[in-house]
């Protein structure tokens, strides 16, 4: 999947909780509806096989209840995305990566292979199942896990067991922690630790650019890896540096002309954004460009990060810079230069927010929104439910403004094509619907205080309150957006029959 991810450690958010949301991306030319669901704990497999690699895995017999947005259409998979379960941990999978030659053909990809031939013939070759990827991720591991920490062994466990299809990075979070895994090749992965002050911007493209092996092999404070990942690296002279540091960016990953095209203009937009007064950014004396390949993996930011800015930050179309997708004033050579953040064929974005200050059973948030995110709102739900409110699960294949995915979908194919005529509706809007979410969450928040013996009663009443006012202003959106697009149709003429 082509997405976007951002993790913010607990001293670098706004009130302490650790934040990490993802953009869902679909590939080139095609879209994917998603829905919120809860997967209750009689309903999870305990004999699971993948739709895309056929690899067959037999499940604990003790999951967890747990939030999670598939696909909602069922013809590739579950494809969890991300979610909470009832321990207050995280995970979101995944953000597909780049990887280089020499360690593809160290290590190659465990991919599905179709049978080949007639049973009964000679040179008759049966179907090989392939690893576990993005399909499978969040069922595989989400409701057996108590921290972000055991997260990252988990799946390292099954990546070492079964193999993966794809370059994946992978979040766990709790309180007090996040955590990044990537996959290397088809069984080797390494996790590194947020540090809580920094925060990390992860686009298409294996991003750790420094690796403590001797931690790893050692106290595992702030690194992991897979138990052979330093004699692999040696037997296969995959570390080009001099001085032998372990940067896996420069070891595993790549820095192609696609990547300056596609990747790293997203990772240098959005430290421009956090870091403004950090760094020179513009102009022949900037430290960082849109073509650099040392952009940190992570920083501290010039000020603590809130939801709302890592909203912002995940519908970003370059602007004031010159590469501004809706600018009036960029130059036609450079704008819509790079790939932007905030793309069309986003699915869905998830925020996960894991509150310190407040009790277990309405500590974590799941702000979620669906589509375009230039023309959508992200708003907080509570995660400690059974159900989740109709208006975010129940999308089909069929086109209807009854619920969020293709409401959002319409609203951004309508205002795309007249965004200065609708930008002032949609800012409107994104600022009214998160007031008054925040407003529903704080009477919340106390009501569950003083009563958590109701905790659950009461946060899917919270939510089904911010389910209602989110559908009624985003008709109520729908309705001036669609108003000033049928104004500027093609063959609109100003008279009149009057």
């Amino acid at each position: 999947m082509a997405c976007t991810t951002i993790l913010v450690g607990k001293k670098a958010s706004y009130d302490g909780s650790t934040m990490v949301a993802r953009n869902e991306d679909t590939g080139s030319g095609s879209f994917c509806p998603k829905k919120f669901l809860v997967m209750k704990a009689s309903e999870q497999p305990r004999q699971y096989k993948s739709v895309i690699s056929k690899v067959e895995i037999d499940l604990p017999d003790n999951p967890m209840q747990y939030t999670y947005t598939p696909n909602a259409i069922n013809d590739e998979g579950i494809w969890g995305a991300y979610g909470v379960n009832t321990a207050n941990v995280s995970m979101t999978a995944t953000e597909t990566l780049t990887a280089n030659e020499r360690l593809l053909a160290a290590d190659p990809l465990v991919e599905y292979k179709k049978a080949i031939g007639e049973k009964d013939s000679p040179d008759y070759q049966a179907e090989q199942a392939g690893g576990i990827g993005e399909e499978d991720f969040v069922t595989l591991v989400l409701p057996y896990i108590k921290s972000a920490r055991e997260g990252v062994m988990h799946l390292g466990s099954l990546l070492e067991e079964y193999g993966t299809y794809e370059m994946s990075g992978i979040a766990f979070q709790d309180v007090n922690e996040i955590w990044w895994l990537e996959t290397i090749g088809g069984h080797h992965w390494y996790a590194k630790r947020v540090p809580d002050d920094h925060y990390v911007i992860m686009p298409n493209q294996l991003g750790v650019d420094n690796f403590d092996l001797e931690d790893a092999f050692g106290k595992k404070e702030n690194h992991i890896c897979s138990k052979d990942l330093h004699e692999f690296m040696t037997e296969n002279h995959l570390n080009p540096a001099f001085d032998e540091l372990i940067n896996p960016r420069l070891i595993f990953g790549t820095a192609t002309d696609s990547d300056h095209l596609y990747n790293t203009p997203r990772a240098w937009v959005l430290q421009r954004f956090f870091n403004q007064n950090s760094n020179v950014w513009d102009g022949p004396n900037a430290d960082y460009t849109p073509l650099s390949n040392d952009i940190p993996w992570s920083r501290k930011p010039d000020k603590k990060i809130t939801s709302e800015e890592v909203k912002y930050a995940l519908s970003n179309h370059f602007q004031e810079t010159p590469y501004d997708a809706y600018s009036k004033r960029a130059d036609l050579k450079l704008k819509n230069s790079y790939r932007s953040i905030g793309i069309n064929r986003t699915s869905t974005l998830g925020l996960v927010q894991i509150r310190p200050d407040l009790p277990a059973e309405c500590m974590a948030l799941e702000w979620v929104t669906y589509g375009c995110n230039v023309f959508n709102t992200l708003i907080p739900f509570y995660t400690n439910i059974d159900k989740t409110p109709d208006y975010l699960a129940n999308t089909s294949e069929k086109i209807s403004t009854d619920n969020f995915y293709w409401a959002n979908r319409i609203i951004a194919a309508l205002a795309d094509s007249n965004f200065h005529l609708c930008g002032s509706y949609i800012e409107r809007y994104q600022i009214k619907t998160v007031v008054e979410a925040r407003k529903i969450i704080k009477e919340y928040d106390q009501l569950i205080i003083e009563n958590v013996n109701e905790a659950k009663k009461l946060c899917e009443e919270a939510n089904e309150k911010l389910a209602k006012m989110l559908k009624i202003e985003t008709d109520n959106l729908l309705d001036k957006v669609l108003f000033e697009a049928s104004n500027n149709m093609s063959n609109a003429f100003a008279r009149s029959d009057a």
